[in-house]
């Protein structure tokens, strides 16, 4: 195959991902962070970057959003929610961070392929989303990409997902987004 149509067997890959996510999950996840103060987020490797444009995003729309591990980071607090990117929700420091914002009393959501999961378990609000764990040992959906590229590639278009479902709900355009966009560049 060419690079395109290594691009276009993706893009059918995450056409099919649409189908195995349940709505009714994505919109708990919504109105969790609705409801919260404010929104925390992490996750490990590719799967924090994909979180962290999410926070970026939510602060363009004027949602006090945050990335765990940031130097501007403030205290996570009871009507907070942290939200979890996590493909195999095993990872040990984001288990950490799960422990000590439920001993806080904060939500806990989860955004995972395996819900079953250490991370999953302890969560609040559970998103499944189809993928393959790093190692594609486990997992019902198959790949032709490397690791956690499927999950985290859903993750990211999830996550954009809920910020239109945001702009409708509260009745944002671009035009205003815009308008929190970094200028000083």
């Amino acid at each position: 195959m060419n690079t395109t149509q290594y691009l276009a067997e993706i893009i059918k890959e995450l056409n099919r991902s649409v189908d195995l996510i349940s709505n009714d999950e994505a919109e708990k996840l919504v109105n969790g962070i609705l409801e919260s103060k404010k929104i925390f987020v992490a996750g490990a490797g590719r799967s924090g970057f994909m979180a962290k444009s999410f926070a970026m995003r939510m602060m363009h729309m004027g949602i006090d959003a945050y990335v765990i591990g940031e130097t501007v980071t403030p205290n996570f607090e009871e009507d907070d929610i942290l939200i979890i990117g996590s493909g195999s929700g095993e990872t040990k420091s984001l288990i950490s961070m799960v422990k000590k914002a439920r001993n806080i009393g904060g939500t806990i959501a989860a955004v995972t392929i395996f819900p079953e999961s250490t991370i999953g378990q302890l969560a609040d609000i559970t998103v499944k989303l189809p993928g393959s764990p790093k190692d594609q040992s486990e997992g019902d959906y198959k790949t032709i990409q490397p690791m956690g590229s499927l999950f985290e590639q859903t993750l990211l278009l999830l996550c954009d997902a809920i910020i239109l479902r945001f702009m409708e709900k509260k009745g944002l355009d671009t035009t205003k987004m815009y308008g929190k966009h970094a200028n000083l560049e």
